[in-house]
């Protein structure tokens, strides 16, 4: 299918995948600095993960049972704050997204999870976040087993880039995951074959 029919087809995700490239591009030009790669490349998958699969409630982030999101690249930090934005979360007005990066404001360069509780986890040395979400799975799976799934049943997802992957805490962690058989752990990998440092096989 040819990218012209895909917008036809599917104009609603197209708009909504525009909507955080374009707030993207526009905090990041106006706060003079941040990465916007990772934001862009991942907008149609976090369309799709945010319409289709997560479980949530923007007018209560604090629900016990939402499923849980986490950006391990958190230097992508517009891409969870656009998301947040457009669903409604009270913390993330537009005056919040064009206070990107700057002192006292919600949105800071990477995702801080003190400044609002939509945040789960403040991600910002790569490989933390993934790390968190296997401890957030595993969590999930004691709790399950404690309480029973018709109060404990949710998935944790995390965004990981190249870079994430290539830190030794991340793999210990995703060692550790396998090892559990985290079923409830989903990891979605950014692979761009690029990091700040250059490509990959470097």
């Amino acid at each position: 299918m040819d990218i012209k029919a895909t917008q036809k087809e599917h104009s609603e995700h197209w708009a909504k995948a525009s909507a955080i490239r374009t707030l993207t591009l526009d905090a990041i030009a106006a706060a003079n600095s941040g990465h916007s790669g990772m934001p862009m490349g991942m907008a149609d998958v976090a369309t799709v993960l945010f319409e289709k699969h997560l479980k949530f409630d923007a007018a209560a982030p604090s629900w016990p049972d939402r499923d849980r999101f986490i950006l391990s690249a958190g230097h992508g930090s517009m891409l969870i704050y656009s998301l947040l934005h457009l669903c409604g979360y009270k913390d993330f007005p537009i005056d919040e997204i064009k206070n990107f990066r700057q002192l006292g404001a919600k949105t800071a360069g990477h995702p801080e999870n003190f400044l609002s509780e939509a945040i789960e986890t403040t991600t910002g040395p790569l490989g933390q976040g993934v790390t968190n979400a296997v401890g957030f799975a595993i969590a999930e799976e004691i709790l399950r087993a404690r309480f029973g799934k018709k109060l404990v049943n949710h998935h944790t997802y995390v965004i990981v880039g190249d870079g994430c992957l290539m830190e030794g805490v991340s793999q210990e962690a995703i060692g550790l995951a396998g090892r559990q058989e985290l079923s409830k752990l989903i990891v979605l990998w950014d692979d761009n074959n690029i990091t700040i440092d250059g490509t990959v096989d470097l």
